[in-house]
């Protein structure tokens, strides 16, 4: 793959759309001016694209609000620059259709489409990790297929089709969108090193993140011959002064009973994936207050699944843990803070000018480079 050289001050910067009803002003204390609505939601995404950031992820999760397929297509031709990370649950969608409405929404983007890829239980059902990797590697190479050859040719254990791939081909000619993926067990790890484009880790100290990174690296260019990117979904509080910032993530959990935030944890649909049991585990590490390390924050995890720490300090604090990441090979962001929209400007106020940002399809050469791109801070497009 032709690509181009990243430099040490670069990174791909993105936010977080919270269509799955993830957005509040304090944690377990749901206020409804914060629903996951095609309002709430759209203005965000528009107001990211203004701001420079270069991706933005779209989650999935059977909760209340918006269908991401839908939402994404919705929006999609409102934005201007920005990429969206669209996820996809595998196993929901039957695969050919699911190709098929892919190559619909990278055509109405103008290939500014990257996918999320999802391998955790469908609403109702329960299959083992093992089943769930060996569907999501199906649906995968069903895709492929569909992207880079003539026919969907493909017989495998949850799976079995023989067409033509004309109906599925999308903007993207040089391999199809790019693949975000996370996961922690062997199954996950080893389907990521095989297929997967840019390796997604939720926060833990250096040390941890940088086992996963050689680990991946390892497995991928080994055993498949492949470079893979990283990237770190984490989120963010920056405020003029370190004590701001930290009265802010204080008074963002003010709210919450223990009992709401276990009950909030454990309905999401991936509540006892190993990802997040090392998620809870760095909390129990953390101090007193919350802190596992330098600026790394882990009460945030009191009250959600998933990613559980932040990265609280004053602008020069952040932006330099954000450099630590990079140093290690982490070159992708996906950030939020409480509520979404207000921390979106704060971040973009104090530390994204000081980022070159790029764009993972346009430094894979996935897509041709037509208009410039011009950010509200230093950014630049390469």
């Amino acid at each position: 793959m032709n690509k181009k050289i990243i430099s040490n001050n670069e990174a791909e910067i993105s936010w977080f759309a919270p269509i799955c009803n993830g957005d509040d002003k304090f944690l377990g204390d749901h206020d409804s001016l914060y629903r996951s609505s095609w309002e709430n939601g759209s203005k965000i995404v528009l107001k990211a694209d203004k701001l420079g950031f270069r991706n933005i992820l779209c989650p999935s999760s059977y909760q209340v609000g918006q269908d991401t397929l839908t939402f994404a297509s919705a929006i999609a031709p409102l934005t201007k620059q920005i990429n969206l990370l669209t996820a996809i649950r595998c196993g929901e969608l039957h695969p050919p259709m699911l190709a098929r409405s892919i190559a619909t929404l990278d055509h109405i983007l103008k290939g500014r489409l990257t996918l999320n890829i999802i391998s955790s239980d469908l609403p109702g059902t329960k299959l083992s990790s093992e089943k769930r990797y060996q569907r999501s590697k199906e649906v995968i190479e069903i895709l492929k297929q569909g992207w880079n050859e003539e026919f969907i040719n493909y017989k495998g254990e949850f799976y079995s089709f023989n067409l033509s791939s004309d109906p599925v081909k999308p903007y993207q000619q040089n391999g199809g969108p790019l693949l975000y993926f996370g996961g922690y067990s062997p199954p996950g790890v080893e389907l990521c090193a095989e297929h997967c484009d840019v390796y997604l880790m939720w926060p833990e100290t250096i040390p941890k993140l940088k086992a996963h990174i050689e680990n991946l690296i390892t497995k991928s260019n080994k055993k498949y011959n492949r470079e893979i990117q990283f990237g770190l979904r984490a989120h963010v509080i920056v405020r003029e002064t370190e004590n701001q910032a930290k009265d802010y993530a204080n008074k963002l959990i003010s709210h919450l009973e223990i009992e709401r935030g276990n009950e909030i944890r454990n309905r999401a649909l991936d509540s006892e994936s190993l990802g997040v049991s090392l998620q809870s585990q760095m909390r129990n590490d953390s101090d007193k207050d919350f802190f596992v390390e330098e600026n790394l924050w882990t009460g945030i995890g009191l009250a959600r699944s998933g990613c559980g720490a932040a990265i609280v300090g004053d602008p020069d604090q952040v932006y330099k843990k954000i450099k630590k990441y990079m140093e290690i090979g982490i070159k992708s962001f996906i950030l939020s803070g409480y509520p979404h929209y207000s921390e979106l400007d704060l971040f973009s106020k104090y530390v994204l000018p000081r980022i070159q940002t790029f764009s993972f399809p346009e430094v894979m050469n996935r897509v041709p480079k037509t208009t410039p791109f011009t950010p509200l801070g230093n950014g630049k497009r390469i």
